[in-house]
């Protein structure tokens, strides 16, 4: 896949030595991936922190916690952790960098930290597009605790969204899913909604008597309301015996094929043979059912659409973004998928309890048409 975001990058004379490095960032909502690889694809380091989203930390916060977390990637790959530039290029795509404004932000505030030679700042679907696909093109949606999208054309015209979330008429996170659950088992509590378990499965989560309980909790701030994120988990747990909690998901699943049409038809793939990439924990944990109905949906607007749920984390994708910009070869770039998938995927074992329905069901594909060839 060619370099992307020239837009956002400065770039600098870039080493031709077996010693280059390409560092990676993956940042969100909830958790933030950093990677440092040699030119050669073997991976030195890789470490996770917490969330690095602009939108909740601001530009100085965001900077910090990567600045944190290069710091331990270099230590633990043996390098000097002050070392700068510590890579040959830089590519930090991070989830709410969504404006060109957003993008020169934290661009300049990092470029004058030296982190790389190029310096390449753009948004997490852009990292998810190229984990799912070597093709250079294509549509990428994510389920985090936001949801996202972009289509790339064949020929480099893109297809963006706000992400502003209910301001710019996003609906599909995880926030979006959890506070849908609440908003279930309060109703079913007071009489206004249909029955389901989540009026008993939402207050359990939070340690709480009755979904009221909860909700007051919410509204006296006494529970941050990001935490309602964690009952994606919740409703996924109980969507194939709950009605209402199947309801939700079902609405998800609308949603990703809302935003795969529009950029379809923004781009003018319709008729062509697209890759259509899902990611994001959500949809990396929903059942293959799921993934066969948004597979579905897409196909109705581009028949010969190919849908799946990518192989790889994004961090993977922005890697080998990195070792497109060093002109990598695709061993390479098989090589640093290997090793950064081992890496995510022990991560992944090392916590079922966050990650065990995601890495039970992330093989799941889907097709818009299927192929008797294939």
């Amino acid at each position: 896949m060619a370099p992307r975001n020239d837009r956002a990058g400065s770039e600098g004379e870039v080493c031709d030595t077996d010693a280059r490095r390409v560092l990676a960032v993956d940042g969100g909502g909830v958790k933030t991936d950093l990677a440092l690889l040699d030119g050669s694809g073997t991976l030195l380091s890789h470490v996770r922190g917490g969330r690095s989203q602009v939108h909740y930390l601001g530009v100085d916060g965001t900077v910090s916690v990567l600045e944190s977390l290069l710091e331990s990637a270099a230590t633990s790959a043996g390098l000097d952790p002050l070392e700068r530039p510590v890579a040959a290029t830089a590519q930090l795509l991070l989830a709410g960098v969504d404006l060109p404004d957003d993008v020169s932000a934290l661009r300049d505030a990092i470029a004058r930290l030296n982190w790389g030679e190029r310096l390449v700042v753009g948004n997490d679907t852009e990292a998810l597009l190229r984990a799912g696909t070597d093709r250079g093109w294509g549509v990428a949606v994510v389920c985090g605790t936001g949801i996202n999208c972009l289509g790339l054309a064949p020929d480099g015209r893109e297809a963006r969204f706000l992400s502003f979330g209910s301001v710019s008429g996003d609906w599909g996170g995880g926030s979006d899913v959890g506070l849908a659950a609440l908003a279930a088992a309060v109703r079913a509590g007071d009489g206004r909604g249909p029955s389901t378990v989540l009026q008993t499965a939402v207050p359990a989560h939070f340690g709480m008597r009755d979904p009221a309980a909860v909700a007051q909790a919410v509204h006296l701030e006494e529970l941050p309301t990001a935490r309602l994120d964690e009952l994606a988990a919740v409703v996924l747990a109980v969507d194939d015996q709950d009605d209402v909690a199947a309801a939700i998901i079902r609405r998800l699943a609308d949603e990703v094929v809302a935003y795969a049409r529009a950029a379809l038809r923004r781009l003018d793939l319709t008729h062509a043979d697209p890759d259509v990439v899902l990611g994001g924990r959500l949809l990396r944990s929903v059942s293959a059912s799921v993934i066969a109905a948004i597979a579905a949906g897409i196909g109705e607007a581009a028949p010969a659409a190919r849908v799946s749920v990518s192989p790889s984390e994004p961090i993977v994708g922005a890697a080998l973004l990195g070792l497109d910009a060093l002109g990598a070869d695709a061993g390479v770039c098989a090589r640093a998928r290997a090793e950064l998938d081992a890496a995510t995927d022990s991560i992944i074992r090392a916590a079922p309890a966050a990650g065990g329905s995601a890495n039970r069901r992330l093989r799941a594909t889907g097709r818009a048409r299927p192929r008797t060839n294939a």
